[in-house]
C-alpha cells in the first residue's frame, strides 16, 4: 500500500509549486526526486515506469510536478523560467529535506528538468547521488557544463531525431568520466519512434531496465 503526500510551495515570483510524495513506509532513508518535463510529466510513460522502479525498491519517490506550460508563465522569458526551475526545485527540496533524512539519493531529470540538476547535484546532501539524465537539453552551455563537471555517477539518454541533439554536443557529452552516455538511434524527444508503437515500447522497457540495474 502507498501513502501519497501532496503539498504545494511558493517558488519563484509567488508562483505555486505543487509537489508529491509516495512512499511505502516511515522513515524511509532511500529517495528518487523526479523532475519532469516542461510537457512530459510524471504520468508520461518513462516517469510513470520510473516512479514504478523505486517503489518496488521501497523508495520514496519526491516527483516536482512544476507547471511552466501554465498561462500564468505566458510572459516568462526562457531565461526566467530556467531560473524559476532551478529555484523552485530546490525550494521543494529544502523543504522536504528538512522534514527527512536520506542517505540513498537517485535524481531523475527530463528535458527541461535537466536545466535544475546541475546545482541539485551540487549541493552536500547530493554528493553520493546517482542522476539520470533523460533527453538533457545539451545545447545549452549550463545543462552540458553541469554534464561534463558532474562527480556523480550518471546515465544520459538521448535520440539522434531529438530537436536538441547534435552529434557534436553529445561527442562532448560522452566525455564526461562519471556518465555513461547512450544514443538511441532514430527515437525523438520523448525517446519514441514516430510511428512504431511496438519498437518504442521495446525502447521503453531497454530504458527502465537500465535504470533499474543503475
Amino acid at each position: 500500500m502507498f501513502k501519497v503526500y501532496t503539498n504545494a510551495l511558493e517558488g519563484y515570483k509567488g508562483m505555486e509549486v505543487p509537489y508529491s510524495i509516495v512512499s511505502k513506509s516511515e522513515g524511509c532513508k532511500d529517495i528518487a526526486i523526479i523532475l519532469p518535463g516542461a510537457g512530459y510529466t510524471v504520468q508520461s510513460p518513462l516517469l510513470h515506469f520510473s516512479t514504478s522502479v523505486f517503489l518496488n525498491k521501497s523508495f520514496d519517490v519526491l516527483q516536482i510536478n512544476y507547471r511552466y506550460n501554465d498561462n500564468s508563465y505566458d510572459d516568462f522569458s526562457m531565461e526566467e523560467i530556467s531560473e524559476a526551475i532551478k529555484v523552485d526545485v530546490n525550494t521543494v527540496i529544502d523543504e522536504v529535506f528538512y522534514h527527512n533524512s536520506y542517505e540513498n539519493i537517485y535524481l531523475i531529470g527530463k528535458s527541461l528538468g535537466t536545466i535544475a540538476m546541475g546545482g541539485v547535484l551540487n549541493r552536500e546532501e547530493f554528493s553520493n547521488a546517482k542522476a539520470i539524465w533523460l533527453t538533457p537539453l545539451i545545447q545549452r552551455e549550463d545543462v552540458l557544463e553541469s554534464l561534463l563537471g558532474s562527480k556523480n555517477k550518471g546515465l544520459l539518454f538521448i535520440g539522434d531525431q531529438d530537436p536538441y541533439f547534435t552529434s557534436e554536443r553529445f561527442e562532448e557529452a560522452s566525455k564526461s568520466p562519471n556518465v555513461t552516455a547512450i544514443l538511441i538511434p532514430e527515437v525523438n524527444h520523448i525517446l519514441e519512434y514516430n510511428e512504431k508503437t511496438l519498437d518504442s515500447i521495446d525502447v521503453l522497457k531497454r530504458i527502465v531496465a537500465n535504470i533499474d540495474h543503475f
